[in-house]
Formats: C-alpha cells, structure tokens, sequence
C-alpha cells in the first residue's frame, strides 16, 4: 500500500500504465474520425467547387482531451484508491478479530457485522491472514471454531455465516487455545458487546501482549435492553405488566423504547411506547391487552431491539385457561343470539377464558383445559371415544341439561337421571319456582352467595343413590341436585340439570353463571394437569426442548446436543448452550424458560487497561474507498463520447435526404412502437378475458331464485315417482284452497332435493316418509339441520311401513310430543279437534319445548297421508278416496292443511294473549 498523506492506493503499479496515455493521445490524433454517408443527388457535386485548398480531417482536440480523461479515471480507479485509510489494516502479522457473539450484541449485529466484513477486506488488501476469535460458547453439538489464521477471503466467509447466540460470554474457555494459536507478533480488533465479563482484563492483556490491540463498542446510549417477563398472571385479567432494564452505567440516558405483544402468527396486537428516565435501571410497562387478543399472545417483545434478550415468552402460566365449546356449523346455529343456548355461554367465558367453538372432534385437536355441551349435541361414535379418553387424561366436560339431553355414553354423565324432568304444571311439579340453597362448603362454587331472584322451572332428576350427596356440587332450596360432578380417571365430568338459557331457569341471566363457570374453570385440570404429570415426570428426566430462540430472539428447532431442563431451573434460571432460552415440555403444554431473568443486572465495561484503544463501531465510516466514483465517471464519460460520436458521423442528426427507417432515431422509434403494442390489451390476454357486461352466474339455482321472490310450499322428493306425483298434486291443490279462504296467496309448489336445494327459503317441507326411503346422507343431515335451526317447518306424513327414526337418523330432532288442545296450531286459522288426513285416529306429534323457535314448532309429524286428501286432478276432482269420513274428512284435512301453512307463516301470533278472548268467545258458542 502506497500513502500520500490523507490518500493510500492499494495497486499501485497500476499507474505505470499512466506512461501509454501520451501514446494514446498520438493515435487518436492521427486516426480521423469515422467518414459520413449521405444520400443525396448527383447534382450535388456541383456545389463547393471553388475551393482551392484541401485540410485533412482530425479528431477535435477536446475529444482526445475527454478520451484521455476517461483512460485516467480507469487507471485511478484500478489502483485502488482509500481517502483517509484505516490503520488498524496495517501492520506485519496476522489480524485477530475478536468478536463477542453474545444476545447483547444482537441488536446491533448487523452492524458489528459490516464492521468485521470491513476489516477482513482491509486484510485482505495487505496480504495479511486473518484469525477470527467468537467468545460465545458454540452451540451444542457443534465443533468448536479452529482457532488457526485463514486468507481473509475465507474469514469474511466465515463472519457471514456468524450469527449471535442466546448466550452470554466465556472468555476462560478461550485460554487454553489462544494460548497456542494466537501469533506473537500482529494487531487485534476486538467487537465488544460493551458488557463487563469475568476475566476481560486478562484477555485484553494478552491480546496487548501480541501488539496494537483497538476495542471497539457501542456508546451509552446504544446498550441492549432486558425484558423480563410478567411474574404472575390473573385468569380475568386482560393488562400484562413486564418490566424492561438495562445493564449498570455510568452514563444512563433517558431512552425511548416501545414494548409490542404477538400472537402466534407473529402479528402485533398492542405496541405501547414507554421511556426508561435518565440514570434509571428498570421500568415497569403495562400494556391494555383487548380481552378477544389476550389468548393468542405467545410473546412480548421489545421493537428495535432484535435478540433474546429482549423476548419473554409465554406460556400457559400466563394465558387464560383454553375453553371448548360444542357448536355446529355456522348454517345450523339459531338465527337470533338470544334464542341459541352458547350465545350465554360465550358472553358468559369470553372475557376470561380461551374460548374454541367448534365440533367435539376438531376442538379435542388442540389442547383444551374444559369443554362444555349443551343441550342437544349430538357427537358421533368416534368422538365420543375420543372425548371419554380426553377426560380420563385429565379434561373436564360441563354438559347442560335439557328436553333433548343424550347420555352419550354411562361415564359422560355423573349421576344417573331419571327418564322426563321435573317441571312446573307437571307431574312431579313445585307449587312456585324454586331457589337456589347455600353452596357447600367443601365444594367448587364455595364462597359464592345465590342471588335470590334466580329461579328455577324445570330440571332433570338424579336417580337417588348412596353417592349422590357427594358427586352434588349446588342444590336447590328442595334439596334436588342443580349441579353434579364426577371424577373420570384424572378428569371429571359435571353436569348442570338446567338449559343455558332461560328456557328452564334464571340462572343463565344472572351474574353467578358467569361465577359458576369462572369456577368450573379456574378449578379444572385439563392443560394444567397435563402440565403437572410432565412436572412430575420431569423432575428427573427434566423437560425436553420443544422450540428454542436464537441470538436474534426467533424460535427455531433445537439443535441436537440441547439437554432437557431441569425443573430447578424455571425458579432460578441459568441459560447456557445445553439449556438456551425457549420453550420446554413433554406431552403438556410448554414452559416458558426466558433468558431475561437469568441476567440478573449486568455492568456495562468500564475503562480500558493502559495501551488498549477504545474505539466506536462507526470508525470504519471514516475510510472511504474512491474506487466506485471513480469507475461512476469513467462510465458516464464513456457514454458522452458515444453520443459526440454518433453525432459527429450524422447519425444522431443527419442531413440532406434520408430514406426512412434509417438510423438509430429510428430503430428507437421502432422500438418504442413494439413495447407500446406489447403493452397494448389483446384479445385473450388476462387483462381482456373478462367481458364489460358479465352475464349472470350460471350456476345460480333457478328454484331459489323462483322461492325467494315468491313464497311457496316445498315436498321432499323421495325418488318413488307414484309418491312424489302425490305429493306434488296435494300441495297443488292446497295451495288453490289457501288463495280462495285466505289472503296467503302463495305460487305453485316445488319438489325438492335435500342434497342440492335451497331449503331456506321455504317456510314449510312436506317430507313423505315412505318404506323404501333411504336414510338421509351426512350432507343431506347438515343442510336439514341448519334449516330447522333457521326456523324452518317440516311436516312429516309417515306412510305404511315408514320409519322415521331410520330415515332422518342424525337428524336434529326435538323432543316430540301429542299434539295438545289448547296448541297454536288448533286454532291459527280453523279451530280443530281433530286432524286426518285420507285416515283418521292416530296421534299427531308437535315439539314438547319450542321456546328456542319462539314457540313454534319446527317438527310436525303424524300419519294420516295428508297429500293423498288434498290431491286432485286438472279438473279439480279427488284422487283418493277418505276413509271412513268421506268429504267431510276432507274437507277437515283441507282446513288442518291451512292451519299448518298458517303456522308455519305466522309463527305464534295466535297465541298472543289479545286473541284469547274472541278465541274462547268462539268456543263457547
């Protein structure tokens, strides 16, 4: 390297090619310039004949001049030119950089990075080997670095492969090696985390010894920041409180810092700025978590400050307990909140659980610490399997009770219950509303006090049994059961004898539910119990790594020598390379194991010993290599000397006549015209596929756009064509009979496939169940169910041999029971006694507790072949004879026919209560 004052050229023999520019300077002078071609007429020759003297053309002395330039610039820049060259690359001897790979280093690791890079290359430049020294402790499994000077090529392949780690330092590790490898004569570079460590006096000492020795480090106010997680956490609470610190100074300034939340995509669901005060330590930052985001927090994290030290993991220590709760589909919940039993449930667990809606088979695929089923779910063979397994693991089942609760299974429920319930008017029936007894003390709800407005209507009984005061968590003021709970395995299953609504009590209303099922809760085993066997378990073997951080604070595999941790560790935690920070566990939940409180409070390093440089981590800004803006110039007067070229041959400009399409102006031209028709929108390109005017969906079902602009009756094709012909004649002919008594004009009626239909938009199914009927396909079962959900009415006319508990099997089906006398559907047009169809005499079927449709009965079901009365032919002429009550048995099937549409498009407005008295004048008379 050659030094002129503030400039140093690292090539520079490259300027004895200075000495051809004269050379190059008599060839250009003496080579002329490229002739002219012009076009033009012979006639031309006639003009300029008067001159008399003939001048050969040269090369304009400006253009040399510029040629020249252009040569020097690339000879400088060859010559590798530094303006203000660093002098920590020279010197005799290997270069040694000692970099702290260290979590304090991470934040600023890209920048210590550009650092080494910088320094290898200065190396590099004098020939000098490199011998690159990490600090940290190498990953386990992992070789430890060869400590041994390698070309400087090879150490910046190194440095760029270097990442920190999640660790701390040990500079004694380092004795043993450098004692051998490192030269006797050389420089030293040492990228200092700027943290006090044992023995760094010492190993600066030897890195002295050897020669010039620079340490390099960030200022005061760029030293990395400790979050250190929540110590605690409240299953209601929503605020998450961490502290961040800083290591001890001298020089603390105040600090601007901002704390942000993540779930588990990694997306930000509250950033809160906060300050850490001039000469402070630590600071406390709380961040307002929304109740909704709070479960799906996995981690808080420091912004701008990248590594494990500014990461705290969470695990299910913090967040709420997981909560699953049995629903359907979307299509097959209640169209209004208040009438759908999970709508109380989830205002009720929302702000303080973990709340997962779903199937029993798709929540039991993530871990769960209780589940809770109303009134009606119905889960298939495998997942109840699956759900019994779940709680002998260690879960806890809440069921509600109900008209159509199903025992499942024996050990789904805790007691045994008596076939009907107890309800007010019924057979086992209370003179008033019952109220809830003092809760035992020995029991889950202890210390909470029963409101005495909640009531209760209806419940289902236990069968008395010598266990039954024990497995009784709540009563009522009669001493009946209202709760009941029972261990199954390392799980329990509870059972509350009411709905979770306020169908049969109260309760559902009322603030203690929300209390009860806190309890529930906060009391279940499920992920925490999971958690306490792989306590348990490891409190030998310890907990295996499942995800592990980074010195970057990203969670990753862990690598293959990573031990598992120790459960004393978790209360006083000490990371090294056999137990980084990250999470750890078994079959349970994780544990969050941070690097946080494991630093304690650190020192940032103090004054350096005598002889040592200190220097900042920006020094390398100071060199700046001339290189690049010398070749930026000597490209850019290259392109100038093209242009005066081309100008100079007439290409750019030419004169006198010019066929078209000569020259490069035209060749940009055409050009410019070929991109512009590239551009250009073609037939069948994407941008030109979709047409201005779109023509309606194709696919667009032609009956659900006929029912939804009229209103009409709907059968159930059944695939018997004789029975379907029937069916669609009776609906026919009373849809004539209901226009010529009523104002329900309505439009003729259609058949209907189960499988493809839009059952929506009809208020009313006649469903012929037939002998040969097949029963309904998963498919067909999902769309019937989420149309009786949306308050939908089927009418079932069981025929001979028809079974319907066979055909609409998985069908969500109430609880059925005779029609009673004082029904809506006796009196919403006619007043009936009696119901037949082409027979009489057996039992029509209504639902026995329709308070979830507003009262209305969303089954209907009898077999009086009621499509076989009404039909007729063209000619309006009966189809079928009506036994044994002739035309006036008909005439009685018409008018039930019209009582039935009139239900299903009115609901439950006869029955109001303003209606009584005509009604019952009616009666009387």
């Amino acid at each position: 390297m050659l030094s002129l004052g503030p400039l140093a050229l690292t090539a520079p023999w490259v300027l004895l090619a200075a000495a051809a520019l004269p050379l190059l300077w008599w060839l250009m002078r003496a080579t002329p310039p490229a002739p002219r071609r012009m076009d033009f007429p012979a006639v031309r020759l006639l003009f300029g004949l008067r001159a008399d003297q003939h001048v050969s053309v040269h090369t304009p002395w400006w253009l040399i001049l510029m040629r020249l330039v252009l040569a020097l610039l690339v000879i400088l820049a060859l010559s590798g030119p530094l303006l203000n060259p660093d002098a920590t690359s020279r010197g005799d001897g290997p270069l040694v950089l000692v970099v702290d790979d260290t979590w304090a280093a991470a934040p600023t690791w890209d920048e210590r990075r550009s650092v080494l890079l910088d320094l290898a290359s200065r190396a590099g430049r004098e020939s000098r080997p490199v011998l690159l020294v990490p600090t940290a402790a190498p990953a386990p499994g992992a070789a430890p670095p060869a400590l041994d000077p390698v070309p400087a090529s090879d150490a910046a392949t190194a440095l760029r492969a270097l990442e920190p780690r999640p660790w701390g330092k040990d500079l004694a590790a380092l004795d043993p090696a450098l004692e051998t490898t490192l030269p006797d004569e050389g420089s030293a570079v040492w990228v200092h985390d700027g943290l006090d460590a044992p023995g760094t006096d010492a190993f600066a000492a030897r890195l002295r010894a050897m020669g010039r020795l620079e340490v390099r480090r960030s200022g005061p106010g760029a030293v990395p920041l400790i979050l250190r997680p929540p110590e605690t956490a409240a299953t209601a609470a929503t605020a998450l409180t961490v502290t961040v610190a800083r290591p001890a100074s001298d020089r603390l300034p105040e600090r601007p810092l901002t704390v942000r939340a993540r779930d588990g995509e990694g997306r930000v669901a509250v950033a809160t700025p906060a300050t850490l005060p001039q000469g402070a330590l630590e600071t406390r930052v709380t961040l307002d978590v929304p109740a909704e985001l709070a479960p799906d927090l996995t981690r808080v994290d420091i912004a701008d400050q990248a590594g494990a030290g500014a990461v705290a993991l969470l695990d299910d220590r913090w967040r709420r307990r997981p909560v699953g709760l049995v629903t359907g589909a979307v299509e097959e919940r209640a169209p209004v909140p208040l009438l759908d039993e999970t709508h109380y449930i989830r205002e009720a667990l929302a702000p303080v659980a973990d709340l997962r809606e779903g199937a029993p088979g798709d929540l039991l695929q993530r871990d769960l610490a209780v589940m809770l089923m109303t009134d009606g779910a119905r889960p298939d063979a495998a997942a109840v399997t699956a759900l019994i397994d779940w709680v002998r693991r260690g879960g806890t089942l809440v069921r509600f009770a109900g008209p159509r609760l199903e025992p499942l299974a024996p050990e789904l429920l805790p007691v045994r219950l008596r076939p009907g319930e107890r309800a007010m008017g019924g057979s086992l029936s209370w003179s008033a509303p019952a109220r809830l007894a003092p809760f035992p003390e020995d029991g889950p709800f202890a210390g909470l006090t029963p409101p005495d407005d909640v009531t209760v209507r209806r419940q289902v009984l236990a069968e008395p049994a010598p266990d039954l005061s024990a497995r009784t968590w709540a009563r009522l003021s009669d001493g009946t059961p209202l709760v009941t709970g029972a261990p199954l395995g390392q799980g329990r299953v509870v059972l509350v004898h009411v709905t979770a609504d306020p169908r049969w009590s109260s309760l559902a209303m009322s603030g203690l539910f929300v209390d009860m099922l806190t309890r529930l809760v906060d009391g279940s085993r499920g992920v925490a119990g999971a958690a306490t066997e792989a306590d348990e378990g490891a409190a030998v073997a310890g907990l295996p790594p499942l995800r592990v951080l980074d010195g970057r604070g990203r969670l990753g595999d862990p690598a293959p020598g990573t031990q598992p941790l120790p459960l004393a560790r978790l209360d006083a935690p000490e990371v090294d390379p056999a137990h980084p920070p990250g999470l750890y566990g078994a079959d349970g939940p994780a544990r969050a194991y941070n690097l946080g409180p494991a630093l304690g409070t650190p020192q940032t390093l103090g004054a350096l010993p005598s002889g040592v440089i200190d220097g900042a981590l920006d020094t390398a800004a100071a060199e700046r290599d001339l290189k690049p803006p010398l070749l930026t110039a000597a490209l850019i007067l290259a392109l100038v000397d093209l242009v005066v070229g081309l100008a100079m041959r007439g290409l750019l400009a030419p004169s006198g006549w010019t066929r078209p399409g000569r020259g490069p102006a035209a060749g940009a031209g055409a050009l410019l015209l070929a991109g512009l028709l590239m551009l250009a929108p073609r037939p069948g390109l994407a941008q030109d596929s979709a047409p201005a005017n779109p023509a309606p969906d194709a696919t667009m079902d032609p009956t659900a756009l006929a029912a939804a602009l009229q209103t009409r009756l709907a059968w159930v094709e059944t695939g018997d064509p004789e029975t379907d012909r029937i069916s669609a004649a009776g609906l026919t002919a009373l849809t004539r009979v209901l226009a010529r008594r009523t104002s329900a004009e309505l439009a003729p009626p259609a058949g209907v496939s189960l499988s493809s239909a839009p059952l929506a938009v009809f208020p009313l199914l006649y469903w012929p169940v037939t002998a040969s009927q097949p029963p309904v396909t998963a498919t067909e079962r999902t769309r019937v169910n989420a149309y009786l959900h949306h308050g939908g009415m089927l009418l079932l006319d069981v025929h001979d041999g028809g079974d319907p508990g066979r055909v609409l099997k998985g069908v969500d089906v109430p609880a059925l029971r005779p029609l009673p006398e004082d029904h809506v559907l006796t009196r919403s047009f006619y007043l009936l006694d009696r119901f037949p169809g082409r027979t009489d005499g057996d039992t029509v079927w209504v639902e026995a507790d329709p308070i979830t449709h507003d009262n209305v009965s969303s089954v209907v079901v009898g077999y009086h072949d009621w499509a076989g009365a009404w039909a007729t032919d063209e000619a309006g002429r009966a189809l079928f004879a009506t036994v044994p009550g002739g035309n006036r048995q008909r005439e009685m099937a018409y008018r039930f026919g019209v009582n039935v549409v009139l239900y299903a498009l009115t609901g439950n407005y006869k029955g109001d209560q303003v209606h009584l008295p005509a009604i019952m004048e009616r009666l009387t008379n």
